[in-house]
């Protein structure tokens, strides 16, 4: 069912500043992706840029917004430890993260999968480009990884081989064992997988491809443990349907999938889906622009109580992006328009946002804040961390 476009007014809630990046006297700045919570509250992320060595870090927040850089990339020789974190971080019941970076980690420069203890001890778990023919492994990794209950960590990549816009999925077990579950063809089971993937409990992984599937418009595709790929979803650009999907998915209870789509729908200006779990798809919300915020890049996250929350790229009160919440009837309210005064973020991009278990909402923007010299953007300001307080 296509739902109302019509945002509701915003309810009152208090977005607040937590960390304004600098890129000044060793921090990081820009952040790509969003942040992991602990059980104390406390925020870990990377940056993609700055740091010591000015390969991007990995940094840790606590609750009153002392920033800590647990590691800086581009330490060893040749960046061999990695750099340009764009994806996130996960954490083990021991505190450990996993990440990825997009560059770094041999003379191909493609890209590693890394763990980092608390005391801040980084192990190289995966250099790509490095198992079998020429890059089979895949290169090019804008997200990060999922972590099983084994401890196994799975992801996936850009490209793979010469298709720079096929990539893989793949899986790294604790003793680092590489495995590639699925190697796209640039066809119809997808292309171009910019995203992570997600995990159910039977071990399925389901993510999105922004090209490949039967219109060439994308797809939302599920690969078994087996590595067998299914394609739940082809978009297309009917005027209906969304197109070029960005973001990780998000699975709800009854195993449905709900992502977004960064163009298509009524406007043309980017969608909410839900595929069922038999591989139904609707639309749940289509942005209208304006207040309502267009162009979702990044994908969503459920509370609790099963409510979605996302953000546009643009759009909202002063045309610099927005957060939103989307109730399981479907009815969306702007939870925050951000706006160039300073302190706050704006264009909020590929980062998802996190949920505590009191509904308080934490993200990150690329840029904004009050920022430094060493901020090349056009308003100025190297990225935030914010707080959104229902």
């Amino acid at each position: 069912m296509l739902l109302s476009i019509v945002a509701r007014p915003a309810r009152a809630q208090t977005e607040t500043t937590l960390y304004q990046f600098t890129c000044q006297n060793g921090n990081g700045c820009f952040p790509n992706a969003g942040v992991a919570l602990d059980k104390k509250g406390n925020l870990y992320g990377t940056t993609s840029a700055g740091g010591a060595h000015y390969g991007g870090t990995v940094f840790k927040l606590t609750p009153s917004g002392t920033l800590t850089t647990l590691y800086s990339f581009c330490s060893a020789t040749a960046c061999a430890d990695g750099e340009s974190p764009y994806g996130g971080v996960v954490l083990d019941s021991k505190g450990n993260l996993y990440g990825t970076t997009y560059d770094g980690g041999n003379d191909y420069n493609v890209g590693t999968v890394f763990m980092l203890t608390p005391s801040g001890t980084l192990t190289t778990l995966h250099t790509f480009c490095s198992v079998g023919a020429f890059c089979s492994d895949g290169y090019g990794l804008q997200a990060g990884v999922v972590l099983d209950k084994e401890g196994n960590l799975y992801g996936m990549t850009q490209g793979s081989g010469d298709c720079a816009f096929c990539g893989v999925v793949f899986k790294l077990t604790q003793s680092r064992t590489f495995t590639i579950l699925y190697t796209f063809t640039g066809g119809t089971d997808g292309s171009y997988p910019t995203a992570g993937v997600v995990l159910d409990k039977e071990g399925n992984l389901y993510g999105t491809t922004i090209y490949g599937g039967a219109s060439n418009f994308g797809t939302v595709f599920k690969v078994a443990p087996s590595g067998t790929e299914t394609v739940l979803h082809s978009f297309d650009s009917n005027g209906e349907d969304g197109f070029w999907p960005t973001g990780n998915v998000a699975l709800d209870k009854k195993g449905n999938v709900y992502g977004t789509t960064t163009f298509g729908g009524q406007l043309g200006v980017g969608t909410v889906f839900e595929v069922t779990a038999s591989g139904t798809e609707s639309i749940f919300h289509s942005f209208a622009a304006g207040a309502d915020g267009f162009h979702p890049v990044a994908g969503l996250v459920f509370d609790k109580k099963g409510n979605l929350y996302g953000t546009t790229e643009y759009g909202g009160s002063s045309d610099f992006g927005t957060v939103f919440e989307l109730t399981p009837d479907g009815v969306e309210t702007i939870l925050h328009s951000f706006v160039l005064n300073g302190t706050d973020g704006y264009y909020p991009l590929y980062a998802a946002l996190s949920v505590d278990k009191s509904g308080n909402v934490y993200g990150t923007t690329q840029e904004g804040g009050s920022g430094s010299a060493d901020c090349s953007s056009q308003y100025g300001g190297c990225g935030v961390v914010f707080k959104i307080v229902p």
